[in-house]
């Protein structure tokens, strides 16, 4: 297994490969340098970044990379997909970074598959895009902070391995983002009233590519429990493990099926 850490984004981006050598980082170089360069075009803290260009009205969209315009054409169908609940703009400022740091990982995880590793975890911020198997018939596991017991889990949540792991198929995806108050505060903006969103306390998305999975989570946190979880249990392939302010946990009908019980981790 080979193991690597690396900071970007403001965060640390964890890498587990499975089919990797330890010893051998440079097989993560092309997945390391995406996380990078989709940094430098995206982050909000540089003032020569492109998209803090592109708010300051010093370029046009076309003017950027192109993958500017199409994370951009992601915010907006996604926005269209919750109902405006997913919003390019909190707070009234050009912000993708509820699609962005979810795709950077994606991304990265692609890159290691077209490469020929198949079973590995790409994690950044709590999130995270697993591929294949953690071990030979063992899927993987990812714990969910429990946002009042700092050190604690709220849960434990498992792949649900298929056929396609052990096939000449590409493995199934097993995205797992989580949204909430724990580490950042009442950041997450409830696009109808402009002021923090209130009604939980962390809203985990399970579905198969973490950046829709990721936004999936932020636009859900807004909704609060009873409509996140309603809307959710709609959208097939995607569940959601819900943490409301008195503690109590809520979660999709399908959802049974991913949890695990921590002591066996």
């Amino acid at each position: 297994m080979l193991r690597h850490a690396e900071a970007a984004m403001g965060t640390v981006f964890s890498f587990a490969v499975r089919d990797g050598e330890p010893g051998r980082p440079g097989i993560l170089g092309p997945a390391l340098a995406e996380l990078h360069r989709l940094d430098a075009l995206f982050s909000p803290y540089l003032p020569q970044s492109q998209l803090s260009r592109l708010a300051r009205g010093e370029l046009t969209v076309a003017q950027c990379d192109p993958l500017v315009g199409e994370a951009l054409e992601h915010c907006a169908a996604v926005a269209a997909e919750t109902g405006g609940w997913f919003t390019v703009r909190p707070g009234g400022r050009l912000d993708p970074s509820g699609w962005v740091k979810g795709w950077a990982i994606e991304r990265a995880s692609d890159l290691l598959l077209a490469a020929g590793y198949r079973h590995h975890s790409v994690t950044g911020g709590g999130d995270v895009q697993a591929s294949g198997e953690a071990a030979p018939g063992q899927p993987w596991r990812v714990g969910v902070a429990d946002p009042d017991r700092a050190g604690f889990l709220a849960a434990v949540l498992t792949a649900v391995l298929t056929a396609r792991a052990d096939s000449g198929e590409p493995p199934d995806g097993f995205a797992v983002a989580t949204s909430g108050t724990a580490e950042r505060g009442e950041h997450i903006v409830d696009p109808t009233s402009g002021g923090p969103a209130r009604g939980l306390r962390s809203l985990t998305v399970i579905g198969p590519r973490l950046a829709r999975t990721d936004a999936y989570a932020t636009a859900a946190f807004a909704m609060g429990p009873l409509r996140a979880l309603d809307w959710v249990t709609a959208k097939q392939g995607y569940e959601a493990l819900a943490v409301l302010p008195d503690g109590r946990r809520l979660g999709t009908p399908g959802l049974a099926r991913h949890l695990v019980d921590p002591q066996s981790t």
